[in-house]
């Protein structure tokens, strides 16, 4: 493994630099801002060939995985579309970033995204990792956003306690044993054309300067990009939402549903008109699962070591062992204007008020369209 905390010299030109993730390790945050400098990217021979920030959909479909719950089902079209997209770059370096590559199954799905992509001499992929006690909290929460009905302690015994650790969510370990991840996309391209960021969360701008160096970009080219409705849930609002799922699917109802009223509705809204409140409680791992998580991004760092793939940043990271917070009421408790905003979003959207999408599926394009009418119609109540 080469460790290097150096800026990388930016790959060679007509490069498609493949994120994959995999979740939970900044992938929105540079999304947000590729998407943001699309229109500059071509003056430093750069581009990013996709309409939305996040083409999670084509993604899906390369890797023929299903939809979250109750959304439309990607196709094939939407995969081609990108790929086209990707063609259209000629011999400038693209990028194209989902952590939804992550969840490829098998050499031969692999194989065929890269090659697809242009093939090995073309594809460089690049992993963005964070310790495993950072990355569960969150990973759980989003589950939940997806209909899990299941508690974050149960959770954690079920994922590091009760092998063959697949139930009630098989992907996490495919995407999250980091040192398996990457060994099979090492095989797919050599591992010399395998690039890993260890994201360190105390430097909040090292994964874009990473990105920077890489595509040949001047530095602060990328900038954050403020994004309410990706931010994560409080352990409040996330029992909400769990005990919603518990009803939910307990009874029966179309998953279609749960995409449009509740994932698209009370929640996006939610995470929009709410901020977190600094008294809320957080969701707080307990002690054994930490240890059990350190000790095994210790291996995986261990592991990835004899690749032979190029890290940047620091793998003791992987396997660092937090400060624990001060334990938080033993009932979280949700603010009723909280769950005021949340039934206010099932509602708009049972009235076709507001859109399943997040802005990371939304182009800017329509971004444009959609705020130029806000803003007209605050100006006509003046």
């Amino acid at each position: 493994m080469e460790t290097d905390c150096t800026t990388p010299a930016p790959l060679p030109p007509g490069t498609r630099l493949l994120h994959i993730g995999p979740h939970k390790t900044g992938t929105t945050a540079i999304q947000g801002a590729l998407f943001a400098a699309k229109d500059r990217l071509p003056e430093f021979g750069a581009e990013f060939p996709a309409h939305t920030r996040h083409p999670m959909e084509a993604a899906l479909a390369a890797c023929a995985r299903p939809a979250m719950m109750g959304d439309t089902v990607p196709t094939d079209r939407h995969w081609r579309r990108l790929l086209d997209q990707v063609a259209a770059t000629g011999a400038r370096t693209s990028v194209i970033s989902s952590e939804f590559f992550a969840d490829a199954q098998g050499d031969e799905t692999i194989a065929r995204i890269v090659e697809q992509l242009g093939g090995m001499g073309r594809v460089h992929v690049l992993v963005t990792l964070r310790p495993l006690v950072r990355i569960m909290p969150s990973q759980w929460q989003q589950y939940v956003q997806n209909g899990l009905r299941m508690g974050y302690a149960d959770w954690l015994e079920h994922m590091l306690r009760k092998p063959p650790y697949d139930k009630p969510n098989p992907n996490f370990w495919h995407r999250h044993r980091h040192d398996r991840l990457v060994e099979r996309w090492a095989r797919a391209v050599g591992p010399g054309r395998v690039t890993v960021v260890v994201v360190d969360d105390r430097d909040r701008g090292g994964l874009l300067r990473a990105f920077e160096a890489l595509l040949g970009l001047p530095e602060n080219l990328l900038r954050p990009v403020p994004d309410t409705a990706n931010r994560s849930l409080t352990l409040a609002e996330t029992e909400m939402l769990r005990n919603l799922n518990v009803e939910f699917r307990g009874n029966g109802l179309p998953a279609e549903l749960y995409s449009r009223l509740v994932r698209g509705g009370a929640v996006l809204h939610m995470k929009n008109a709410c901020a977190p409140a600094p008294g809320d409680v957080k969701i707080v791992t307990p002690r054994w699962a930490v240890e059990r998580a350190a000790a095994i991004g210790a291996a995986s760092a261990e592991r990835i070591a004899a690749l032979g793939v190029r890290v940047l940043g620091d793998p003791a990271l992987l396997s660092a062992v937090p400060e624990q917070p001060e334990a938080g009421p033993a009932e979280p408790r949700l603010a009723p204007e909280v769950a005021a905003q949340a039934l206010y979003g099932a509602l708009a959207a049972a009235a076709g008020q507001a859109s399943a999408r997040t802005v990371h599926q939304t182009s800017s394009r329509e971004l444009v369209r959609v705020l130029g009418h806000r803003c007209l119609k605050r100006l006509g109540r003046r």
